[in-house]
């Protein structure tokens, strides 16, 4: 069974987009949000539905936090057998300031010859601001620390979105 075409991918992520055979972005900001640490065999493990059930599922409120946390638990147990761990939940999240660009995005966007101002921090959205930030650390996942700016229109003037819109 294919994914249906979400708007919940990153122009980024169009590679995996298909099978949704890596964690995406935004339910890696859900994971962050809900306390739940997800490996990728685990991922693995679900159906495709599951996957795209994560990935469409609201996270934005405490109701909305707790089902979602109790819906990840329930997958992991039922799909691999494991009890989900549980993921210090960060109280001020760096990628909810829009006034203070994370060293280790500075850092990133100065080796590729990028210059990120304070304002277009700031002009980007919480879930494009975590997006980089999990770029900016992550060693394999560099490859698409350019691309995502490309895509938030920090670099080149090109217009933020995500596929679908």
């Amino acid at each position: 069974m294919e994914p249906s075409q979400s708007s919940n991918l990153f122009q980024f992520e169009a590679d995996f987009a298909d099978s949704l055979r890596c964690i995406p972005m935004r339910v890696r900001l859900k994971l962050d949000t809900c306390g739940i640490k997800l490996k990728l065999p685990q991922w693995n493990q679900f159906t495709v539905s599951d996957r795209q059930q994560l990935l469409d599922l609201p996270c934005d409120n405490e109701a909305d936090i707790a089902a979602y946390r109790a819906t990840l638990q329930h997958l992991i147990q039922d799909r691999t057998g494991e009890i989900a761990t549980d993921l210090a939940i960060d109280p001020v999240p760096a990628w909810n300031d829009p006034t203070t660009i994370p060293q280790s995005v500075q850092e990133r966007a100065t080796e590729l010859s990028v210059s990120l101002s304070q304002p277009q921090w700031a002009m980007l959205a919480p879930d494009q601001r975590f997006a980089l930030i999990k770029l900016s650390r992550s060693e394999h996942e560099h490859r698409n620390f350019l691309p995502a700016l490309k895509e938030f229109g920090v670099v080149n003037g090109q217009e933020s979105g995500v596929n679908g819109q």
